[in-house]
């Protein structure tokens, strides 16, 4: 790869990596799954950066990418790195947008990781239905069906009083 190719690279990451990682985050709802998960999207574009770089959208590959790479990692349950049940330093005192932050993520967690990706991209990420089952694989049709299912379990695991406070948010 020529030297601008690269330095084109680096520039893309550095200016993008922050999205990515926010996206990560919430599909993951782990920081450091996070960080390995735009860590394993950014070293599979490199190779592929001088066509990537060259569409017309490079972030819309990089994020079809990262959720794809999250997905696979899930379905073939590749990772032998397991999360630490208690932190080694007591968490921050947390004020209500946090509390309600960290519960969303939490719910978040315990959904499965293609109802996960639906609801990141639709609300999170504010991706068209298209542009979701075009990253997802699925039907367009499926996406709002999907979406509207995951929000139920969501509901379900986190009480409608909870979500009625966070669309106040």
């Amino acid at each position: 790869m020529s030297g601008s190719k690269a330095a084109d690279f680096e520039e893309f990451a550095h200016a993008r990596s922050g999205q990515l990682l926010r996206t990560a985050c919430l599909l993951t709802g782990d920081w450091h799954l996070a960080e390995d998960l735009v860590q394993e999207t950014l070293g599979k574009l490199y190779p592929r950066w001088q066509r990537v770089g060259a569409m017309e959208a490079p972030m819309a590959y990089a994020h079809t990418t990262l959720v794809r790479t999250f997905l696979s990692a899930r379905r073939l349950k590749r990772s032998s790195e397991y999360p630490a049940e208690e932190l080694p330093e007591p968490a921050a005192p947390a004020t209500d947008d946090i509390e309600l932050r960290l519960t969303l993520l939490e719910g978040l967690a315990r959904l499965s990781p293609a109802d996960r990706a639906v609801l990141v991209l639709r609300y999170w990420e504010d991706y068209s239905v298209k542009d979701t089952a075009d990253i997802l694989r699925l039907a367009p049709g499926t996406v709002p069906v999907r979406a509207k299912r995951a929000l139920v379990r969501l509901r379900a695991l986190l009480g409608t009083e909870l979500l009625a406070s966070a669309a106040t948010c």
